[in-house]
């Protein structure tokens, strides 16, 4: 007979771990939930390449709530390091930056304007053309390792079960809920299907039978660099207002990014030499830093539903079907308040602290 389940989540990623750990932390316990992942370990592909930072302004003013609302539980399990963001301008962008500044100072978050003489003070080197910029002093790195297997063991203690080579092949829809055929050839029963699958979300969309909502992935590549400076180690996060480029201190090293959302399909992505070309080309414009070698270079995929909001919610075509997806790369930091939003919804609880409106998935209904 197959093994039945009230909740099975598709991918064990930092989505679909923190959900799972949510959902066993919510109401009373007893529930049965299946956490499933198509790989031979949890975090594999986007949550394993991460360049793992909390900005309360990264994603955009429909992403920050979510990210502030997660600042106190990130702290409390230890997890982020304080780093700092300085988001930078050219001359001629001075109105980019102060706009950018006003955006989230408007909704409580410390944003200060940088001129000249403060940009020098916490980035040596920086070009002439640089002139102005905001930082954010809140900002921290996060240890992700570290949180994805805290939210790991926090759904293994509340007797989830994981099963790792066991990805989504099929999904029937009965009376009573699911019937899902995995990759390691087994079959299992579920009352509500969950959508946490990250690149693949529309694929597992269409395999249940569901229309996709158009939720795209794309390519991000990083560089690790050696230098033949010394890299700061309290160098701020640095941002171009732009968006063309990223870069921060790590064991030092430096990690670079060109910012590139390159469309692809859902795959191992793996870092191309032109986006990294790219990526030297770009911070040799912003630093007198001479590059050395490149010392490890990778990539991993960001899946953006049409209007780049996350997907949080029961589909409108079928209430045993949840969407938690389309997180963009701000999955990592929203995390907390992501999870615990979606376990809320998934088991009817009272409302979450930070309002699920707009990431219904029925805002894409024709």
């Amino acid at each position: 007979m197959d093994a039945e389940f009230d909740i099975a989540v598709v991918g064990a990623g930092m989505a679909g771990a923190s959900l799972a750990a949510a959902l066993q932390a919510h109401g009373p316990g007893g529930r049965r939930v299946l956490l499933l992942e198509a790989e031979e370990r949890p975090g594999y592909h986007a949550t394993g390449r991460s360049a793992a930072f909390w900005t309360e302004s990264y994603g955009g003013p429909g992403v920050q709530p979510l990210t502030t609302a997660s600042g106190r539980a990130l702290r409390e399990l230890g997890v982020l390091t304080p780093r700092g963001a300085l988001t930078i301008g050219r001359a001629g962008q001075e109105g980019e930056v102060a706009a950018f500044a006003q955006r989230y100072c408007a909704v409580g978050i410390d944003v200060r304007l940088l001129d000249r003489a403060g940009l020098d003070a916490r980035v040596p080197g920086l070009r002439p053309e640089w002139t102005c910029g905001a930082l954010e002093p809140s900002t921290c790195d996060i240890d992700v390792a570290a949180l994805h297997q805290h939210y790991l063991a926090q759904a293994r203690r509340g007797g989830v079960e994981l099963r790792c080579r066991a990805g989504l092949a099929a999904a029937e829809r009965t009376a009573s809920g699911w019937t899902l055929a995995l990759g390691d050839g087994q079959q299992v029963r579920a009352r509500v299907l969950v959508n946490a699958a990250g690149a693949w979300a529309d694929a597992v969309a269409v395999a249940a039978g569901l229309s996709p909502l158009g939720i795209a992935p794309y390519r991000r590549t990083i560089a690790q660099l050696s230098l033949a400076v010394a890299v700061p180690e309290d160098l701020p996060l640095v941002l171009d207002v732009g968006e063309r480029f990223y870069f921060k201190p790590e064991s030092g090293r430096l990690w670079l990014s060109p910012h590139d959302e390159t469309p692809s399909g859902a795959c191992d992505a793996a870092a191309e030499e032109i986006d990294v070309a790219l990526a030297i080309d770009r911070f040799e414009h912003v630093v007198d830093w001479p590059v050395e070698r490149v010392e490890h270079r990778w990539a991993g995929l960001r899946s953006f539903a049409p209007d780049r909001l996350p997907v949080y919610g029961f589909a409108p075509q079928d209430p045993a079907f949840f969407w938690f997806a389309g997180q963009g790369g701000f999955g990592i930091q929203t995390a907390p308040a992501a999870a615990d939003l979606a376990a809320r919804l998934l088991l009817g609880a009272p409302a979450a602290a930070v309002d699920p409106a707009p990431y219904d998935p029925a805002r894409f209904r024709q």
